[in-house]
């Protein structure tokens, strides 16, 4: 596992998290920036912090919940490979901290949420 830390826009986030965990059943009006995925059962706890924060609906192990002004997001992956908290520093903008495995490593800098300049020595250190 690798260390993380950067930050990130909550809609980098939001698009990962999706990516991660409903991509293949997310319902495509759910896809709003204001639409969030939680998941409270087993392993792999994902869950929002916010100010305003309404359940819409329950599918599979997805809890989809309609988020505003969220100060913080902590995510684990179902394996526990990858485990990170958000931080609100301003507006829409946070702090990622946690741990990632090497394919959400991947995944997260293909979906913004880590800059492929934070990548690349990474990627010389595993040669």
């Amino acid at each position: 596992m690798v260390h993380i830390e950067t930050t990130s826009s909550l809609e980098s986030l939001r698009k990962f998290m999706i990516f991660s965990t409903c991509k293949s059943f997310i319902p495509s009006n759910y896809r709003g920036p204001d639409m969030f995925p939680e998941r409270d059962v087993g392993p792999g706890d994902i869950y929002i912090e916010a100010v305003d924060k309404l359940m819409v609906k329950k599918l599979r192990e997805i809890t989809f919940v309609n988020a505003k002004e969220i100060f913080g997001i902590i995510y684990s992956s179902k394996t526990g490979n990858t485990i990170s908290k958000w931080r609100q520093l301003k507006n829409k903008n946070g702090k990622v901290i946690g741990k990632a495995s090497p394919s959400a490593l991947t995944n997260l800098v293909v979906l913004g949420v880590l800059a492929k300049h934070w990548f690349e020595p990474y990627l010389k250190s595993q040669k």
